[in-house]
């Protein structure tokens, strides 16, 4: 995951955005309703995560529209869905997604599947685009935008979307 700051988002380690890095444990494998995923290879290393908690977008830094619609404790949050990038194209992230998804499910307690992503990432954007739908997105700095794309996904996501 620090990888993955680093390399893909240029940002380095930022403790108010990247926290739940530092401590996986008490971010997605403590509270009950919050999972974290890890593949690895053959030879025992790290190649792809995933994570799901019960918060929704916070406001500030979101646009207060959103954190309205994706309250914390209804929605699950997708977060840290990242491939190393000599495993991409591999199906890897939408095994993931998938089991997420499962996950949020099984727990009966949300109504929504939220996420945002950088589009600037590539594959990132179409990725989830294949997924769920776009409900706002914050690429026009004249306008005060992060640069970044939030994402509702549905709670079931049709078999060929996530089996492709």
């Amino acid at each position: 995951m620090l990888d993955t700051v680093y390399r893909d988002f240029g940002t380095g380690y930022v403790p108010r955005w990247h926290g739940d890095i530092v401590d996986l444990a008490g971010a997605y494998l403590v509270p009950p309703r919050h999972t974290l995923l890890v593949a690895v290879d053959s030879e025992g290393q790290v190649v792809a995560t995933g994570a799901l908690d019960s918060r929704g977008p916070a406001h500030p830094p979101n646009p207060r529209p959103l954190a309205e619609r994706y309250p914390s404790g209804t929605t699950a949050q997708l977060r840290r869905v990242y491939v190393r990038p000599e495993h991409r194209r591999r199906g890897l992230a939408r095994r993931i997604v998938r089991d997420l998804l499962a996950f949020a499910a099984a727990d009966g307690g949300y109504r929504a599947v939220y996420l945002h992503t950088d589009p600037a990432v590539p594959g990132a954007e179409a990725f989830w685009r294949s997924l769920g739908t776009v409900v706002h997105d914050e690429r026009d700095p004249a306008r005060g935008g992060q640069g970044i794309v939030h994402f509702e996904v549905p709670l079931a996501v049709p078999a060929e979307a996530v089996n492709r």
